[in-house]
């Protein structure tokens, strides 16, 4: 051996040891492997992080998020790495989690004619009793939920209507986005497994944007309020209201109240007057509940707080000045109840019985 190769042999240099022997990598070499695991985690999240990307409000972060993960998923659906998320969210009952749904199920519309159409009859005002109740479904975005608590509350101990559970809140959900949740497909599956006789929503808080998904193909939007605007998002209310009544329900839909922003009073406006409309169209089946003077000062405009027929003040809107406070929703549970009663007969079966 010569003296050069003796001398690069010496100047190996030696691995690096820990306690107990374990060898010592590198510092690139652990922010490798760190690398390869967090790659492999999203893999196999990836069905859920498209899901939250798309999901997102309109803009450049919603753009570049779904730049990331639609490849990510592609890989990760190639290589069968989520399947794992999948049988865990199976074994939870949530398999539609990651679900993106965009379809605006509609209830299929009678073929056009020259002839107009004669109004459909009103229907009739049925009975109901402890032994037949009214099914109840209370249903709708984040501000339906204490007017819904409240007719809840009302309604108590009925013996002749029987609310389906609590109230079916969904927060920051619309019509315009059934990527976020799809109220078309989940009124649909209520309306048959659940066959409720009586609904009450209240929706809209969330869709005076200019961004719609499950567009018909071909469809543009010109923004918010406009011909193109207005034309879908009247075709799902009316999409919602037929879904209801098809079947023989009667709806009262709750309109949107005034808010602290003019700005956001005027865009829900143009909300309630689509609603109010399409429900003019449906009379006896469909009631539009205008709530905007309800929480109105004197100079008619916004009151956080509103007297009641005895004077007292009562805070009636949240801090954020759009949502409801209890006393605001106990008013408009009393309106709801007064157009169920009219609607339907709940209380001749008291002098039946007597």
């Amino acid at each position: 051996m010569d003296e050069r190769s003796h001398d690069r042999r010496r100047r190996r240099p030696r691995g690096r040891v820990g306690e107990g022997g374990r060898r010592l990598q590198s510092a690139g070499a652990a922010v490798a492997v760190s690398a390869l695991a967090l790659l492999f985690a999203a893999l196999l999240n990836a069905p859920g992080l498209h899901k939250s990307a798309t999901i997102q409000p309109e803009g450049w972060k919603r753009d570049l998020a779904l730049a990331l993960t639609e490849p990510l998923e592609s890989v990760s659906d190639a290589l069968f790495l989520d399947q794992p998320r999948r049988g865990v969210k199976a074994a939870l009952g949530r398999s539609d989690d990651d679900d993106i749904d965009t379809g605006v199920a509609a209830p299929e519309q009678p073929p056009a004619s020259d002839t107009p159409a004669e109004p459909a009859p009103p229907p009739r005002r049925e009975k109901f009793s402890p032994r037949k109740q009214l099914r109840l479904w209370i249903a709708g975005d984040s501000l339906v939920v204490v007017p819904g608590q409240s007719l809840l509350r009302a309604i108590g101990s009925s013996p002749v209507i029987d609310p389906l559970g609590e109230v079916d809140g969904r927060i920051a959900s619309g019509l315009e986005r059934p990527d976020v949740f799809n109220w078309f497909e989940h009124t649909r599956k209520v309306m048959r497994e659940d066959r409720p006789r009586a609904v009450v929503l209240m929706l809209g808080a969330n869709d005076d944007h200019d961004f719609m998904t499950g567009l018909p193909v071909g469809t543009e939007l010109d923004g918010f309020a406009s011909a193109t605007w207005t034309a879908e998002y009247r075709r799902r209310v009316a999409a919602i209201m037929d879904t209801v009544t098809r079947g023989g329900a009667y709806l009262v839909w709750i309109g949107l109240p005034i808010t602290r922003d003019p700005g956001q009073t005027a865009r829900f406006d143009t909300i309630n007057a689509i609603v109010q409309t399409e429900a003019e169209k449906r009379p006896g089946r469909v009631s539009y509940l205008d709530t905007y003077f309800y929480f109105a000062g004197p100079d008619g405009g916004y009151a956080q707080y509103i007297a009641d027929d005895s004077g007292t003040l009562l805070k009636m809107r949240a801090e954020d000045g759009v949502h409801f406070e209890r006393a605001a929703g106990d008013r408009i549970a009393r309106e709801v109840l007064t157009r169920l009663y009219q609607r339907h007969d709940l209380t001749s079966w008291r002098r039946a019985s007597g």
